[in-house]
């Protein structure tokens, strides 16, 4: 594979055959999403998506997982204000942030260019976000799903409860949502979170590339055309819910219960919320 044009920190872009391969780099432990990474993910995707020689996308990660989700080590600086109650000034810009990131997954979403997730290892919290924007997912046998947010007392934010409810029974999505349990390969096919699972991780993503091949076989403006007229049932929806979910959590987010969550994971020890 070659090289596309543009140098990124927290992710790789190689191209063969009208096929590109974007691979999650972190540089956070697990492909973590740090600041580089919310900043280069809608530029490389607005570079692919006005990409004629480009028809269709894969997109993995580097090394054992997929990804552990949002670099709270990285971007711990964003709640720092509402840990400590945060004032109008605070949430105002606590709003900007995540309406920024909302817009780096809605970018992938976006993409005319159909879209193929190949998740090994651990797909956490921003990971479950980010695969809920693409088409396709699968998944190798030893990967893990867990829409965790919840056990950080914060409301998924970025995208997740926004396109779930696309993809999963209603019932299914709220198990996942309100326990933040984690749940295997097998499982994540059962309820509809990926498309098949494949015995490792190299099988997963050569079925990926197969899939990418097959689309990219076929007329790129009747392609784009099928991606517009299904995504066009859902854009109102998911762009309300984005938007009501960003200003929900800059009003609520603020609490001790946030404070102990965070700590607790730090420290590695079950959390202790009071519902303050």
């Amino acid at each position: 594979m070659g090289e596309t044009s543009g140098s990124f920190e927290s992710l790789s872009i190689e191209t063969k055959d009208h096929v590109a391969q974007v691979t999650l780099l972190g540089p956070g432990k697990g492909n973590a999403m740090g600041p580089a990474f919310w900043a280069e993910l809608p530029v490389a995707f607005a570079a692919l998506d006005a990409d004629p020689e480009v028809r269709a996308i894969v997109l993995t990660g580097s090394g054992r997982n997929f990804s552990y989700g949002l670099d709270l080590p990285a971007m711990g600086g964003m709640l720092a204000p509402m840990l400590g109650g945060g004032l109008a000034k605070e949430r105002a810009d606590f709003h900007t942030m995540v309406r920024g990131m909302q817009d780096a997954i809605t970018a992938v979403a976006d993409c005319r260019t159909p879209t193929i997730a190949s998740v090994q290892g651990w797909c956490i919290g921003g990971g479950v976000d980010l695969i809920s924007a693409v088409d396709i997912r699968y998944a190798s046998a030893d990967a893990k799903f867990s829409v965790r947010e919840v056990k950080l007392a914060i409301v998924a934010d970025v995208g997740s409860l926004a396109r779930l409810p696309l993809i999963l029974n209603d019932g299914h999505l709220r198990e996942l949502a309100l326990t933040g349990k984690d749940i295997d390969a097998a499982r994540a096919e059962k309820i509809g979170l990926v498309n098949d699972v494949f015995a490792d991780a190299d099988a997963a993503l050569a079925a990926a590339h197969e899939t990418a091949r097959e689309i990219a076989a076929n007329p790129p403006l009747t392609v784009r055309g099928v991606k517009d007229v299904l995504d066009e049932q859902r854009t109102d929806r998911v762009s309300a819910s984005l938007r009501y979910v960003a200003a929900w959590n800059s009003a609520f987010i603020a609490s001790k219960d946030l404070t102990e969550g965070i700590t607790a994971m730090f420290e590695k020890r079950a959390p202790e919320f009071k519902g303050e």
